[in-house]
């Protein structure tokens, strides 16, 4: 579903990308792995179309992303990206349902839709008393469920995740691993995730290792939680 070509980003003389290659199919969650400085984060920004490469393709959806300039590729990453940050960069001035429903807005989607798809999704991520909770009023765990909401409101192809579970406690890093599996099972939702957690990684389908701008290494990992 993703292939990525030939990646390389370039910052002066620095290189931070040089030749990454990637394909990632429907349904699978993807870890990056790495210690700090490996590029895993640049690559997920050019993944997701957040950032440009210096040279390479990226595809999704048998499109070449690069080809796509303007409202063009902000339409187009709205519809079939989601994404979630370490921090979880709620609008705090909107309750959880309002945030959850943003994105499809902005898509143009009839509103009734968007706000009857956002209860659906706050419920089975667990929230169904919460919707009307502004983000102070809500936990860190549930405002990362929050954030995870609206990454999937506009059923996107994939979900790309900067160290989600960077912001949390062990125990609600845990849970939102038992999470992504869970929308990976119920949704065949498609995951790329960097991460540092030693816990999530083993539990993707695929982990990839990075080191100074190159994938170095690449295993099969567990695939359910014990």
């Amino acid at each position: 579903m993703l292939t990525a070509r030939n990646l390389t980003k370039n910052y002066s003389n620095l290189h931070v990308l040089k030749g990454v290659d990637i394909t990632v199919g429907k349904g699978e969650i993807v870890t990056i792995v790495g210690s700090s400085g490996a590029g895993k984060s640049t690559l997920l920004h050019i993944l997701g179309t957040l950032d440009t490469p210096s040279s390479g393709e990226v595809w999704l959806r048998d499109v070449n992303l690069g080809t796509l300039k303007g409202n063009a590729l902000a339409d187009f990453r709205n519809r079939h990206m989601g994404f979630i940050f370490q921090f979880h960069h709620l609008l705090p001035e909107f309750s959880a349902l309002e945030n959850v429903c943003i994105p499809g807005f902005i898509a143009g989607s009839k509103k009734a839709a968007v706000r009857e798809r956002a209860a659906f999704l706050l419920e089975t991520l667990g929230l169904a008393d919460r919707m009307e909770h502004k983000p102070n009023q809500l936990s860190g765990g549930e405002q990362q469920r929050v954030a995870v909401a609206r990454a999937l409101i506009n059923a996107p192809d994939i979900i790309m995740a900067d160290e989600p579970t960077g912001n949390l406690d062990s125990k609600n890093a845990r849970e939102l691993h038992h999470l992504f599996i869970e929308l990976r099972d119920k949704f065949q939702q498609t995951f790329i995730i960097v991460t540092h957690n030693e816990e999530l990684a083993p539990l993707s389908d695929r982990q990839l290792v990075m080191r100074d701008g190159k994938i170095i290494s690449e295993e099969l990992t567990a695939k359910t939680i014990s």
